[in-house]
């Protein structure tokens, strides 16, 4: 019999989530071992499989520092989508108070200069300094999206200028690029950027071969 064994950092749990009120200094825990769906657990699984068998074996996306950082975030997300926990996501009287739009313009001028780095939700509500749930709040009140949500149209953003100026006749691809910006799956990689632009990223890449 094989078993695949999948460990996250407990911690990784707190930063992308939110505690209970009063209760900051506790971290989020799973409350149960089964899913709370039959759906939440294929997602979990499939997460799973996905990356071990095209994150870790590409030696593309495990050098991307970007991608070393958003993929256990994507998959400490999965976990807390599956499984019952602590984790308290309703904003608050004072959490709906901190959600003006002054939050959201210093949340998103820190997004905006921090694209590059290894950020969590968590940071940009320290540095916005209101709570996880007053930031998700004010983005989702404001801008129809999420604070991650927002960062991703950022990175995809520089992924297009990059795409732009590459040429791929000295080895530029579409998933080195997309791995510099933290995208590690690059059929969802592909499908933002034709929404967003209208065409597939290959295509903007390829512009220099015509």
């Amino acid at each position: 019999m094989r078993f695949t064994y999948t460990s996250l950092e407990p911690a990784l749990l707190s930063q992308v989530a939110a505690t209970a009120p009063g209760r900051t200094d506790q971290p989020v825990r799973l409350s149960g071992h089964r899913p709370v769906s039959p759906a939440a657990g294929r997602l979990l699984r499939h997460a799973i499989r996905f990356v071990h068998d095209h994150v870790l074996t590409d030696p593309t996306a495990l050098a991307a520092p970007l991608i070393a950082s958003t993929v256990p975030q994507w998959m400490a997300a999965t976990v807390l989508n599956a499984f019952p926990n602590t984790a308290v996501t309703d904003p608050t009287i004072e959490d709906r108070h901190d959600s003006h739009p002054a939050t959201l313009r210093r949340a998103i001028a820190f997004i905006d200069d921090h694209a590059h780095h290894d950020i969590t939700v968590a940071d940009i509500a320290a540095a916005t300094h209101v709570t996880i749930r007053a930031l998700q709040y004010a983005f989702r009140r404001h801008r129809d999206t999420t604070p991650m949500g927002y960062l991703r149209q950022v990175r995809l953003h520089h992924a297009h200028q990059e795409l732009m100026a590459a040429d791929p006749t000295t080895g530029a691809t579409v998933t080195q690029i997309a791995a510099h910006w933290g995208f590690f799956h690059p059929g969802r990689f592909a499908h933002h950027y034709r929404h967003t632009y209208g065409h597939p990223p290959h295509e903007t890449l390829l512009r220099h071969t015509r």
